[in-house]
């Protein structure tokens, strides 16, 4: 298995790159994200991509990321049935990897559904297997903002069974739902100042980032 190359970008598309690494070409699948990154590096010039090995009846292919996060998310989504590692490719192309997370824990099966070749039954599915995965990881890291504590997001074991009870993080995401905002862009908008203590508040500041 190769675990990461480091050499020179030789070349690259939209879905492919060439590595040199000692004179030896490596090409690599890629997202549009890691290719938008290359872009940046330029041609030419040194990179190092953390990489895949898929086997599968005699076909060799590498997966590169720019970071070790986004080959773990990579990880993670093709252990899900029905996404294989052209799936995790074009929903790492369509959302950054911090965006299909919050996507994942919040329920937003909508957002997950508009990568390419990814059904509302499959971001459905990819939700129920990965979300507790996910939620769990967030919690160690202290990330936590209060919405997987409180039980509001959609589908959780708490949601379902505490429907009266919520928090104001909580109420805050769902009146943005309810604006129209995207369940991931809320939470995300309602994490960075979750600290206040009322909904209302929670509310004024949050739109300021949407």
């Amino acid at each position: 298995m190769i675990a990461f190359l480091s050499g020179l970008i030789e070349s690259f598309s939209a879905d492919t790159a060439v590595i040199d690494v000692g004179g030896v070409g490596y090409e690599v699948n890629i997202s549009a994200e890691v290719s938008s990154g290359l872009s940046a590096i330029g041609t030419g010039n040194a990179v190092k991509m953390y990489t895949y090995t898929y086997l599968r009846e005699g076909q060799i292919a590498l997966y590169g990321f720019l970071s070790r996060d986004d080959l773990s998310l990579f990880r993670q989504l093709i252990t899900v049935s029905g996404i294989g590692p052209k799936g995790g490719l074009s929903l790492l192309s369509v959302l950054s990897a911090d965006d299909l997370r919050f996507a994942i824990v919040t329920g937003d099966a909508k957002m997950i559904a508009r990568a390419p070749g990814v059904g509302k039954k499959t971001a459905e599915r990819l939700i129920l297997d990965l979300r507790d995965k996910i939620s769990s990881v967030y919690a160690a890291e202290g990330e936590d903002d209060g919405l997987l504590a409180s039980g509001r997001i959609a589908g959780s074991p708490a949601a379902e069974s505490e429907s009266v009870e919520s928090s104001p993080a909580g109420d805050a995401v769902e009146a943005l739902v309810a604006l129209g905002y995207l369940r991931a862009e809320a939470a995300r908008a309602v994490k960075k100042c979750a600290q206040k203590e009322d909904t209302e508040a929670i509310l004024r500041e949050a739109l300021r980032y949407l």
